[in-house]
């Protein structure tokens, strides 16, 4: 078997496998949703070589898995998605979910305080 550098180009059924883009019920690799989410994220650009077959550099590889995390495990909209990717802030995928974090805990303390407050209101009646 012979093993790619790591830096080298990968086919687009190499980068279904890298992030788990199966078909659960056939078993075969969902290519055309990479595709896809080429149309709809101009971030996402492989190499187009003879016979139009997609070529992917680890740069592209990242991107899709942003894409593929927002998307599938963080239920974000592709509009969604596409203000994240625009946005000035870089992204690495593993500050991703403290980020969601930090927001559910504010918006808990938002809320908190606001019980707080209604409950003062009625003490005060």
């Amino acid at each position: 078997m012979i093993h790619k550098n790591n830096d080298a180009y990968k086919s687009i059924g190499e980068v279904a496998k890298i992030l788990n883009l199966v078909n659960k019920k056939k078993g075969t690799l969902n290519t055309h949703t990479i595709r896809f989410w080429e149309k709809e994220f101009k971030q996402i650009k492989p190499k187009i070589l003879n016979g139009n077959r997609r070529y992917y550099n680890n740069d592209t590889i990242e991107v899709l898995k942003k894409v593929k995390y927002l998307l599938k495990d963080q239920g974000m909209t592709i509009i969604g998605v596409k203000k994240v990717l625009n946005s000035d802030k870089s992204l690495k995928l593993d500050e991703l979910p403290n980020n969601s974090i930090n927001a559910d805990y504010s918006l808990k303390n938002k809320l908190k305080k606001i019980s707080d407050l209604i409950k003062k209101i009625k003490s005060l009646r």
